[in-house]
């Protein structure tokens, strides 16, 4: 990856997560340059931070595939374009010029553009805390499961009741020395489909049920954590890991002071994907209008919708529907 020095683009994307991956593809089948801007040090977004390893079954043409191995297509689709990477950076300040915009990021650097394509997805997420584990994250505690054989042979201890708890879960069950979820509530929000499926494996599932402290052994390594259970005490449980899979909360950061029309954390946009904002267009989980549903497979339509537009911004004399990529010499 290649660091922007203050060029100008036909296209600046903001997130590089799949929709935004695509967008840089469409953005070069249609001639137009581009850089793509992400606070996160790599591309894949949401999937290469929180679930690399897991399986997706919604992108078609793919009966599953490894979130990893999506982002890794993506990149390889976008690469022939050559776009212009800058990861690790924070897009704050967008103002309009006479023929396009200037985009300032963290630091002072600025970019110039035909127009800006939002695919920011949720924006940036910050994990919940697990009181108990404070001071441990890194050594024993996790967040997020970015590599399933670093766990294997080891007991974890997964702490949450969503659908990213018992995905790692079932992930790491047959990986594992031994899995056991901890939640503090009797109900999970996960779907019961897959509360069932690990019911089913017999994989220990304790509810009303806290972790009140991590146990190191003597060369200071998580070896257990404690915890307390409504109506039957305490309990050791042996632990090498523990996923403190809480959620999340997230925000658009500065994107949220450029004039564009928001409601919980969506950008709303037409069926063009452009905003309220003159030569701002969104897309992906970020992108708002009624009957959205949020899917993968959504954002890549509406990358490639939003770009054709965007081409016909930038050169009205382009059509709109440049004709299928299968096409192209």
């Amino acid at each position: 990856m290649t660091e922007a020095s203050g060029d100008s683009y036909d296209l600046v994307i903001i997130g590089a997560g799949p929709t935004g991956l695509f967008a840089g593809y469409y953005a070069g089948f249609r001639g137009l340059s581009m850089a793509i801007v992400d606070s996160l040090p790599e591309p894949g977004g949401q999937v290469t931070a929180m679930y690399p390893e897991k399986m997706i079954y919604d992108v078609g043409g793919f009966a599953e595939v490894r979130g990893r191995d999506l982002v890794d297509g993506l990149v390889r689709q976008v690469a022939p374009w050559k776009p212009k990477y800058l990861l690790g950076r924070k897009a704050e300040k967008l103002e309009t010029l006479e023929n396009g915009v200037e985009l300032t990021l963290d630091g002072g650097e600025t970019l110039r553009a035909g127009a800006v394509l939002v695919t920011a997805g949720i924006g940036e997420f910050t994990p919940r805390p697990l009181p108990a584990g404070d001071g441990w994250l890194g050594r024993g505690m996790v967040h997020f499961v970015p590599s399933f054989d670093a766990h294997a042979g080891q007991h974890v201890v997964i702490v949450g009741g969503g659908d990213s708890a018992f995905d790692w879960v079932l992930a790491l069950h047959p990986v594992a020395e031994s899995v056991t979820l901890v939640h503090r509530r009797a109900k999970f929000r996960a779907a019961e489909s897959i509360v069932r499926q690990a019911r089913e494996l017999g994989i220990r599932i304790i509810t009303d049920a806290e972790v009140t402290r991590f146990v190191e052994n003597e060369s200071g390594a998580l070896e257990a954590v404690d915890l307390a259970i409504k109506g039957a005490g305490d309990e050791r449980l042996p632990a090498h890991a523990v996923v403190a899979a809480l959620g999340f909360t997230a925000d658009l950061g500065p994107i949220e002071s450029w004039g564009l029309e928001i409601d919980h954390r969506a950008i709303a946009v037409d069926s063009t994907m452009a905003t309220a904002r003159d030569r701002v267009y969104a897309a992906g989980d970020v992108a708002a209008y009624p009957g959205k549903v949020k899917l993968i497979a959504t954002g890549f339509g509406e990358a490639a919708t939003a770009v054709n537009n965007i081409a016909v911004l930038l050169d009205p004399e382009a059509h709109l529907f440049p004709g299928h990529s299968s096409n192209a010499e």
